[in-house]
C-alpha cells in the first residue's frame, strides 16, 4: 500500500462548488481507498491504496466527483516520495519565512521555463518563482492576495494544457507529515 494525497483544484471557494469533506471521505472509502483523511476544507484528501498509478487514482476520483456532485473536479494524486521531495528541494529558505510568503504551484505535467518566458522576472521583484519537478515554487513576500507574480503566472495562458493548484507552505508541509503513514 501506498500513502497518497490527493489535491483537489478549485472547490469551497467562494461559497460555490461545493465539496463537503465528510462527503469526499465518504465518496472516497466507497471507492476502495483505505485511511482516508482530509486537511481543512480546500480539497487535501489523504489516502492509501495498492493501485500504484497517481493519474489513474486521480482520473478515477475525478469521475466520482463529477458522478456525485454534478460538476467537474480537476485532481492530482502525488505520493509521499514526491511530495517529501517538493519539500526537500525547495529553492527559497522555507524555514526562514512565513508561511503566506512561499507556496507550491503542483502541475499534472512536467512544464518548461519557455512557458513562463513572458513573465519579466525582475519587474516583481522582490517576488520570484522557481521550477521544480512538476512544481513551481513561489516566494510572495506579503502573501499570495497580493501577489502580482502569483496574478501573473495563475493566467490561463501559463497554465494552459495542465492542471495546476496551489499550496501555502504549512499545507506543502503538513501533506508530507500525513502521507508520511
Amino acid at each position: 500500500m501506498t500513502t497518497y494525497a490527493a489535491l483537489l483544484r478549485g472547490i469551497n471557494v467562494g461559497g460555490s462548488r461545493k465539496v463537503p469533506m465528510a462527503e469526499l471521505r465518504t465518496l472516497m472509502e466507497g471507492l476502495g481507498y483505505d485511511g482516508v483523511r482530509t486537511y481543512l476544507q480546500s480539497g487535501n484528501a489523504v489516502f492509501s491504496s495498492d493501485h500504484g498509478d497517481e493519474d489513474a487514482l486521480a482520473v478515477e476520483l475525478s469521475g466520482a466527483l463529477e458522478k456525485h456532485f454534478g460538476f467537474t473536479v480537476d485532481v492530482l494524486v502525488r505520493d509521499h516520495a514526491y511530495l517529501r521531495a517538493v519539500l526537500d528541494d525547495c529553492p527559497f529558505p522555507a524555514a526562514d519565512l512565513e508561511a503566506k510568503q512561499l507556496h507550491a504551484t503542483y502541475f499534472s505535467e512536467p512544464v518548461g521555463a519557455e512557458r513562463f518566458a513572458s513573465i519579466d522576472q525582475h519587474a516583481f521583484l522582490p517576488e520570484e518563482f522557481r521550477l521544480g519537478d512538476r512544481v513551481l515554487y513561489l516566494y510572495a513576500p506579503d502573501g499570495l492576495g497580493r501577489s502580482k507574480l502569483g496574478e501573473n503566472l495563475s493566467k490561463p495562458r501559463m497554465t494552459k494544457g495542465v492542471i495546476a493548484t496551489s499550496r501555502n507552505w504549512n499545507t506543502v508541509t503538513k501533506l508530507v507529515e500525513l502521507t508520511s503513514g
